[in-house]
């Protein structure tokens, strides 16, 4: 792990800790068989949750942490760097609570997110579709208005937790108009007509349950729209730019636990009768991995200050995501090359840090989705001019 950690106060490095002593008492144990076998640890996230873990982000008066995002992150990529699944899983809980805690009614907030924040209940977050992934506006899951009801209907794709989640915070068109015709909903787990198809079989995170929900006239009560009618979209963006952050660490986190097992078996196998680790062309392959890891991280945690400071921070986690994403793919390919052999086997966990890294680019938006929305707003600045943005 990180030689050093800058954390804000005592609390934070103490929590650090806690994260340190669950993740080897209670994820390292159990990580190599679940992702074997493709089992879901509920149990997990309940321990997680009643650590206070599930709710780092959000308000104390509200059931959270009340913790910046800046220590938030930090302990995503704690858990990440031993067990993927479940770190992208505290990532995708938070993103479907934000809705609610940031767009939500006073009463809606202090209604449900203490239950949603206790640590007993676990998010979903339905937002693409099997046509609408990178176009979220091209949506057609539908949510008619009947009496004090809504009643959706359609279908949405890759949803993680997907069968597991105690709740859904479902986006579902609400009219026509492509940019306002979106609205956002809280769907309990148990409404008659939601149901879930078979998990999909993956390449990674195969601890992590993801599958398509099914909406046949599920009747939410209109209490359970967050926002307003039509501002759906906007909710969704919002979220993707926390749930981007998240990624960002946990591709981090996945990058750190990959150079970690490369350097502890580098430091063991000899060749020409020294660690192989004291070669050159080795040791420059696992100086490059550090510097990756290390410059995604200061990417993530700078884009998190702006976030916690209360300033944009839309295109600094595009360019967080993408930096971390991008790197922890480079990091777990070289962690297999540097194992060699070995490295290509499940008897060495880097072979499936490697799987799981490829979707850290896909998800939350692909990487070439954050380069498009990173040069748009390189072209709105005139070209990329620095902008000075502080608070009065």
């Amino acid at each position: 792990m990180p030689a050093t950690r800058a954390l804000p106060t005592e609390e934070a490095v103490e929590l650090i800790k806690l994260t340190r002593t669950l993740a080897a008492k209670e994820l390292a144990p159990r990580v190599a068989d679940a992702e074997a076998d493709g089992a879901f640890p509920r149990e997990v996230f309940r321990t997680l949750g009643r650590s206070g873990l599930l709710g780092l982000p959000f308000a104390e008066e509200y059931g959270g942490a009340g913790q910046p995002y800046e220590v938030y992150l930090q302990v995503l990529e704690e858990v990440a760097a031993v067990w993927s699944s479940v770190a992208v899983g505290i990532s995708v809980h938070a993103l479907s609570c934000f809705p609610l805690a940031r767009f939500g009614t006073e009463e809606q907030r202090r209604r449900w997110l203490p239950d949603l924040l206790g640590g007993d209940q676990l998010g979903a977050y339905c937002l693409s579709e099997p046509h609408a992934g990178s176009d979220p506006a091209a949506m057609l899951t539908r949510a008619v208005r009947d009496g004090d009801d809504y009643v959706l209907t359609g279908a949405k794709a890759w949803t993680t937790h997907g069968g597991y989640a105690d709740f859904y915070t479902v986006m579902a068109r609400t009219s026509d108009d492509r940019t306002h015709g979106i609205s956002c909903f809280l769907v309990p787990a148990d409404t008659p007509g939601l149901s879930a198809d078979p998990p999909e079989r993956k390449m990674g995170l195969t601890g992590s349950a993801t599958a398509t929900m099914r909406l046949d006239d599920v009747r939410v009560p209109a209490e359970r729209l967050i926002g307003q009618e039509g501002q759906g979209l906007k909710i969704a963006l919002a979220s993707l730019d926390c749930g981007r952050l998240g990624i960002a660490s946990v591709a981090c986190g996945l990058a750190q636990g990959a150079l970690d097992h490369a350097v502890r078996y580098a430091r063991e196998r000899e060749t020409f009768g020294k660690p192989i680790i004291e070669h050159q062309g080795l040791a420059f392959v696992l100086a490059d991995m550090g510097a990756a890891i290390e410059s995604a991280r200061a990417t993530a945690l700078s884009a998190a200050r702006l976030k916690d400071m209360g300033l944009p921070f839309t295109r600094e986690a595009s360019i967080a995501k993408l930096v971390a994403t991008d790197n922890a793919m480079k990091v777990t390919t070289d962690a297999v090359q540097v194992l060699g052999g070995y490295g290509y086997t499940r008897d060495f966990p880097v072979e499936r840090y490697m799987r799981e890294a490829k979707v850290m680019q896909i998800f939350e938006g692909t990487n070439q989705i954050q380069r498009m929305i990173i040069s748009r707003a390189l072209d709105k600045n005139e070209g990329g001019v620095l902008t000075v943005l502080g608070k009065e």
